[in-house]
């Protein structure tokens, strides 16, 4: 008896780290153990992570499993539309040029800046004063 193939990625987005797995199902989305309505809270977030799959009609396809790692429920959602992005190409190599068209294939740069020395933030300077 075979099992079903499963698909495994990782997904990155700031400091967040997610492993997915995608395995042939209904469209269950489980992260960190609870559903997904449950762990993201927001509406929006719960679109971004859904984008991949309605970009190629995987929607009910398949079921992910997700386990994220650091960063905040933002960042991690991000990882988890790239990790599911780059578990789907795996599924299915035909469907690398629609989510390459979208942009969910490339992992976001963007990352928070570093605080300098002699300054109160990033770029935010101490405040000056004539006397």
């Amino acid at each position: 008896m075979s099992e079903a193939p499963s698909y495994n990625a990782t997904g990155r987005r700031k400091e967040s780290t997610v492993r997915v797995k995608l395995t042939p199902g209904t469209g269950k989305i489980i992260i960190n153990g609870m559903p997904d309505d449950k762990y993201l809270l927001r509406e929006t977030l719960r679109m971004i992570i859904r984008q991949p799959l309605e970009a190629t009609g995987m929607v009910s396809k398949f079921d992910i499993h997700a386990i994220a790692n650091g960063g905040g429920i933002s960042g991690q959602a991000g990882a988890i539309k790239h990790g599911i992005s780059r578990a789907l190409v795996k599924s299915d190599i035909a469907l690398r040029p629609i989510l390459k068209k979208g942009g969910f294939l490339t992992r976001d740069p963007r990352a928070k800046e570093r605080k300098k020395y002699g300054q109160k933030g990033a770029r935010k300077r101490f405040q000056w004063t004539k006397r």
